[in-house]
């Protein structure tokens, strides 16, 4: 046995560092058979990696998309149900990559979709946005209108600290319902081929103006991304209320970041629901900052109505975000990345049909 310090000098090889990722993954070569399988990939499929090396890959688990129609960009699927070589139905997150210098070597990794916030299409957040838009429909027809009742009512008792009130109290509660029937329209959004880079300049000037007065707004962009097949104000208000809540994240930071981002994204795609082909959503659109993100009890149901990490929060401005992204036929997500971590909402959206 080795001396501790003869062992600390020791550093790991290959086959350590693979078996200790923190990720399923299995190595494919050219022949689309299995090379490497790391520990996680061994638990997920319930096979050792004696037993997958030299097998066919889609013996292993069968790929959403055959590898030689991909030009030699990867491929991730979000929320997607496979069958293992032993017969069992997992839902995980896939994503193959291409290994840089070795053509037609591949590695792909597999995340339990159960485990993964970075999901932002599913039936759970569609049904709870339906009860929204039939909340929103009863409360503005049974509180709005007694509402301007009562503000007239207050101005004509005349001016005064207590009028004043009455009044301001009013004017808040009609907005919050003003902005609860955002819910209530359920009418296709009109979509067009449109170059988003106006747009988001656009929303980065208003909120250098206003809400971010003082505060350095970042820009990576990709300069070759292609137009985008989305509506221009739903898309300007979405990215408006991202950059809203990035400010209230970062309010009580001594340094405070908020990073625009946008890149293509070959391969991503989302189920269109059950018995609908998988959408292609390669414009990405993401809103980073440095805050100390949402409280672990509620990071799965940010984009739920009424669901607020904070104390002033009315839980609807994630919410109308979600609503207005599937509205284009897209998805928005919540992960803390990077290090040092931020947090980052990220829009994935259409391209337009060229």
């Amino acid at each position: 046995m080795l001396p501790p310090d003869a062992r600390s000098r020791l550093r790991p090889g290959f086959a350590e560092l693979f078996s200790a990722l923190p990720v399923a993954v299995v190595v494919v070569d050219p022949d689309h058979r299995v090379a490497h399988a790391n520990a996680l990939a061994e638990q997920l499929l319930n096979l050792s990696e004696r037993l997958m090396i030299g097998q066919p890959l889609d013996a292993i688990i069968p790929s959403p998309d055959d590898p030689r129609n991909r030009d030699g960009h990867g491929l991730a699927v979000y929320d997607t149900e496979m069958s293992t070589a032993r017969g069992v139905k997992i839902r995980v997150d896939f994503a193959e990559t291409q290994i840089a210098d070795y053509p037609g070597w591949r590695a792909i990794t597999l995340h339990a979709a159960a485990t993964s916030r970075r999901l932002g299409h599913s039936a759970d957040r569609a049904a709870g946005a339906r009860a929204a838009v039939g909340a929103a429909a009863m409360l503005a027809h049974e509180i709005k209108n007694p509402l301007s009742g009562i503000r007239g009512a207050a101005q004509l008792l005349g001016a005064g600290e207590l009028t004043t009130l009455i009044v301001t109290e009013v004017d808040r509660i009609a907005a919050l319902i003003d902005r609860m029937q955002d819910f209530s329209d359920t009418r296709p959004l009109p979509l067009a081929s449109e170059n988003i880079y106006p747009l988001l300049g656009h929303a980065r000037r208003l909120a250098l103006a206003g809400f971010a007065r003082g505060i350095s707004i970042e820009e990576r962009f990709d300069p070759s991304l292609p137009p985008a097949q989305i509506n221009r104000d739903a898309l300007l208000q979405i990215v408006i209320n991202l950059l809203k809540n990035a400010r209230e994240a970062v309010r009580n930071e001594r340094e405070p970041r908020i990073v625009l981002t946008t890149a293509y994204r070959h391969g991503i795609t989302v189920s269109a629901g059950p018995g609908k082909p998988r959408l292609p959503l390669p414009i990405e659109i993401c809103i980073f900052d440095n805050g100390p993100g949402a409280p672990a009890d509620i990071a799965d149901h940010l984009f739920d109505p009424f669901v607020s990490g904070r104390r002033e929060g009315q839980g609807l401005g994630l919410a109308l975000v979600d609503k207005l992204t599937r509205d284009m036929g897209g998805i928005v997500q919540y992960a803390r990345e990077g290090t040092p971590e931020m947090t980052v909402l990220r829009l994935l959206l259409p391209r337009a049909a060229s």
